[in-house]
């Protein structure tokens, strides 16, 4: 492998770190907010409100069936009109993001619901309002899952990053798509797959390693 390569590869990687981690954050960012509203809006929780999780669920929903690609290319004036342009890594985070953030979503919208309602129950009996229930009781207590979501948010969004390398997306999915794919060189495309392989089996073992460690049933 020439210099070149290592050089290309190498900064191949750091996009595609960048790409995951700022959209994983985001995602989380905004994504953990609207899990909760649609778990404490939903039927016999905290604050039954039928009409708030209904249409919040059908806008999950409709962000969620769309392929990755396709979302990719429809939101690509949006992300000119965000970012200045449509191809590079810091565009590709817009489509991530959007596409990540109802995924995160369900996921925390599934963890706390396999928090025991006995529990809820202790807190409110104790006095505790809506909102000390959320922060104190909820997120604590799904804190594992949580986690384990956001290895699973990680390992799609870097799987979405790959796919990006087809509208120019930057990082190792480029890398793949023009020196790979279009120039018939199977070496760089394997190569990308391995590194792909090495960057998910180590934050893999990482995230389930803390899971493991913050889970008090252990």
């Amino acid at each position: 492998m020439t210099t070149d390569m290592i050089l290309m590869f190498k900064d191949g990687m750091i996009e595609t770190l960048y790409m995951v981690f700022v959209s994983t954050i985001t995602a989380y960012v905004l994504g953990l907010p609207t899990g909760v509203i649609l778990y404490i809006t939903s039927k016999g929780s905290l604050c039954p409100c039928a009409p708030v999780n209904k249409v919040l669920g059908i806008i999950v929903n409709i962000i969620r069936s769309v392929p990755f690609l396709i979302l990719l290319v429809a939101l690509l004036p949006f992300t000119r009109l965000i970012v200045g342009t449509s191809i590079g890594s810091t565009a590709t985070c817009v489509s991530l993001i959007v596409a990540a953030t109802p995924f995160v979503g369900r996921m925390v919208e599934s963890s706390l619901k396999e928090i025991d309602a006995g529990v809820i129950e202790a807190a409110k009996a104790m006095g505790s309002n809506h909102w000390q229930v959320i922060y104190k009781v909820l997120i604590p207590e799904a804190g594992p899952s949580l986690i384990v979501g956001g290895v699973i948010t990680f390992t799609t969004i870097l799987g979405y990053s790959a796919m990006a390398g087809f509208c120019g997306g930057g990082g190792l999915g480029t890398i793949a798509v023009n020196y790979g794919y279009y120039r018939y060189n199977n070496r760089i495309m394997l190569i990308t797959v391995v590194l792909l392989v090495i960057i998910v089996q180590i934050f893999q073992e990482v995230g389930m390693k803390i899971a493991a460690k913050s889970d008090k049933r252990l």
